[in-house]
Order: structure tokens, then sequence, then C-alpha cells
């Protein structure tokens, strides 16, 4: 299954079972006013074709991706690149960039690899609402 995705589309490919992922993802679609972001779980047919497009591998993600301008941004990088394009006051985040990712990625590490133990684990993906659903590739 190809995916096909213009340039301008920001995509965030999330755990749609963690509880912490998908509550991010809820907090992008709020404070994304310009609906600049689309969604997919990383267990979606859409989301794993994504990541395969991208040489990641969908059984081994730790860590949500954000897909932007054919580069995928991952742990930290993502987040913060997530975070310039959201509403104010969130995108001052892009501040911690100045923070050397080799310090910024091992905190997001320990907190990716203990999600489901810290935050909790569905048994089934999170699926979106209907104000929402258009926000999400399927």
């Amino acid at each position: 299954m190809r995916i096909e995705v213009s340039p301008p589309d920001q995509i965030v490919v999330f755990d749609g079972v963690c509880n912490l992922c998908s509550h991010s993802a809820q907090f992008i679609v709020r404070h994304d006013r310009q609906h600049a972001f689309k969604l997919a779980t990383a267990q979606s047919a859409a989301g794993r074709a994504l990541l395969i497009e991208s040489g990641l591998d969908p059984e081994k993600l730790e860590t949500f991706v954000l897909l932007k301008a054919g580069r995928a941004y991952m742990r930290s990088d993502a987040a913060l690149e997530i975070a310039r394009a959201l509403n104010p006051p969130w995108r001052t985040l892009r501040i911690l960039r100045v923070i050397p990712r080799m310090l910024r990625d091992p905190l997001y590490d320990l907190i990716a690899r203990n999600r489901y133990r810290w935050f909790g684990k569905k048994d089934r993906c999170m699926m979106p609402t209907d104000d929402i659903r258009s926000r999400f590739i399927e």
C-alpha cells in the first residue's frame, strides 16, 4: 500500500494503544488550530505504510514520528518540531532545541521505554471521535 502525501502535509504517526501517545495526539489536535498536522496510528495500515516507506520498522517503533517534507523526525526532534507549529504558548517550547540532542533523547527514551508501565496501554487502538476523524489518515 503506497500513501501519497503532498509536500506541505505534516503527518504524526503514533502508538495508538499507548495512553501517553494517544493523549499527546489529542493535545496536538486541540492546539493545532491551523490543522497543519494529520495523524495516523502506527498500528493502522496507513501508519504502517508510511513508516515502512520512511525506512522505519513499525514493529520496533519506540517513538512517535513526524513526517514532514520527505523527512522523518523522531524522539525529541519530532516533539520540538511539532511544538514549533502549534499555537502559542506551545511553540515557545522549541527553545529547548538549544539543549543538545544527546541530552534530550536519553530522557525521551527513558519515558518511551516505560510508557506502558507508567501511563498504561489500551487493548485496542485509539479511535478518533467524529469531530476529529478528518484529522486522521485511515
